[in-house]
């Protein structure tokens, strides 16, 4: 009964027609690739002829790759692998079988994952830099550009903007430094691996790794087959990169607010409201977050699908897995190359922040500092004097402060316009000249150092990137042999 042939037409519905076409989207051209590198390194093992070679990938470069790429799923064949087989059956007739000589679907599935993620995580890593760029731009305009800093969300003490967006810079160079981690254990080859035991031909695994520019071998061949640490720590890495964009834009959003009033995005960023004429809802910055909060929660997912799975071949971590992980990585790229974007335009208030920088007491942890430092007292006593001059004080103005400290502690050998420079924001940021701290100075060492550090990630994701292009360039249609030189 046809009911009891394989494929049942249920599961062509929900499997075999829904994997089908996300290989079609996601895999077709590093599948071809492989086609291309395992046919030359057969024939340069001997394992295939110079002119069996020469079929083959002139068969390779007849398929027509658009066509295939819009090809309806028809149930005649499981799967977009023995789709493109076929083809090439009917172009060069049961020779085409030859090329499946020491392989098998299952190196082949686990080559084509990992070469289709090690661009997702390239291209992330590069949509970070891209963000950290803004930041850095941004910075550079703010090196003296005070502000609150809170802590628990109630204010602190005064920073500096450059200050508070170089804390930024540091966690993404830290997102690409674990991509770029992640994206070297991403990039090695199973090829060879074959079902899980390799093989008894004399293949050359090194070989074909260089052709489809691997950096080395996922060696084990059981491993290959059966580990997915390469796809758990690529989501662990978005799932970090996720957590720390959505800290920031949820500061972006805050400082957006007309409580706040601290950044305003420009009208490129922002919509009205279809009732009330005055809105400027900052809608970029809600997409932002919730694209970061996806990305994150696929993440989740990805690390979800595979636990307690078993470790060896599995569906569970294979077609319905893979198109998650690249939905993972749409919704990270969408939310910070919007949140680039914004940050490229967006407008400061530096009087405001200015005016905030110097209220709500946030100066009196210099004005303790500066009683220790002029008065000869322990800190803990300066503390105890500033605490009760801040409850005294009318107002939280440093002519006030001053005048409530000296009533209370007429003693004191210390002069007013002393108490009063010490509560000045500027002269609060100014003199942490600390390493890591907010002075202009400081700051200013810390950009050289992180622009430096910009380009040293950017230029290790262009030659990445250009390796991984010049082998798709070598496996995209040439037809020369390796070994017709030799």
């Amino acid at each position: 009964m046809d009911s009891e042939r394989f494929p049942a037409p249920l599961y062509v519905e929900t499997v075999l027609a829904p994997n089908f076409q996300d290989a079609q989207r996601h895999f077709l051209d590093a599948l071809i690739e492989i086609h291309y590198a395992h046919t030359r390194m057969l024939a340069r093992q001997g394992i295939l002829t110079l002119e069996e070679e020469g079929t083959l990938l002139g068969a390779l470069n007849k398929l027509d790759r658009k066509e295939i790429a819009v090809a309806v799923y028809d149930g005649s064949h499981e799967d977009l692998f023995f789709y493109v087989e076929r083809l090439l059956e009917q172009i060069c007739g049961p020779l085409a079988g030859k090329m499946h000589t020491a392989r098998s679907r299952n190196d082949i599935a686990i080559t084509l994952y990992r070469m289709t993620l090690r661009r997702e995580v390239l291209d992330l890593a590069g949509v970070i830099a891209e963000v950290r760029r803004a930041v850095l731009k941004l910075a550079e305009c703010h090196v003296e550009t005070v502000m609150p800093a809170h802590t628990h969300t109630q204010p602190a003490q005064p920073t500096t903007l450059a200050h508070y967006l170089l804390a930024a810079a540091e966690f993404m160079a830290r997102d690409i430094a674990r991509l770029q981690q992640a994206f070297g254990r991403v990039n090695l080859s199973p090829m060879g691996a074959c079902a899980i035991t390799t093989t008894g031909f004399p293949i050359d695994r090194d070989l074909t790794a260089e052709l489809l520019g691997f950096d080395g071998l996922a060696e084990n061949s059981y491993g290959a087959i059966a580990a997915i640490d390469y796809v758990t720590e690529s989501a662990s890495a978005v799932a970090v990169a996720m957590v720390n964009a959505g800290k920031l834009v949820q500061d972006l959003l805050l400082w957006s607010t007309r409580e706040f009033r601290f950044v305003r995005l420009t009208d490129a960023y922002v919509q009205s409201s279809s009732i009330m004429p005055q809105k400027r809802n900052p809608v970029a910055l809600e997409h932002a977050r919730i694209l970061a909060s996806r990305a994150l929660g696929e993440a989740q997912a990805v690390l979800t699908c595979a636990h307690n799975t078993p470790f060896g071949d599995i569906n569970d971590s294979e077609d319905d897995l893979q198109p998650l992980v690249f939905t993972m990585f749409t919704d990270a790229s969408r939310s910070l190359r919007l949140l680039a974007g914004l940050l490229r335009t967006a407008e400061v208030d530096r009087a405001r922040l200015a005016r905030r920088a110097g209220a709500d007491f946030m100066t009196v942890t210099e004005l303790a500092d500066t009683l220790v430092r002029e008065a000869s007292l322990s800190f803990r006593e300066a503390h105890t004097l500033v605490a009760h001059a801040v409850n005294a004080a009318s107002d939280d103005t440093p002519s006030s402060i001053a005048s409530a400290l000296l009533s209370q502690n007429p003693s004191l050998a210390i002069g007013r316009d002393v108490i009063e420079r010490s509560l000045d924001p500027m002269h609060f940021v100014t003199i942490r000249r600390i390493i890591g701290g907010p002075s202009p100075e400081v700051v200013c060492e810390t950009l050289t150092r992180a622009e430096a550090l910009q380009s040293e990630m950017e230029e290790w994701i262009e030659s990445r990137n250009a390796k991984l292009n010049t082998a798709r360039q070598w496996n995209t249609g040439a037809s020369s042999s390796l070994t017709s030189g030799a």
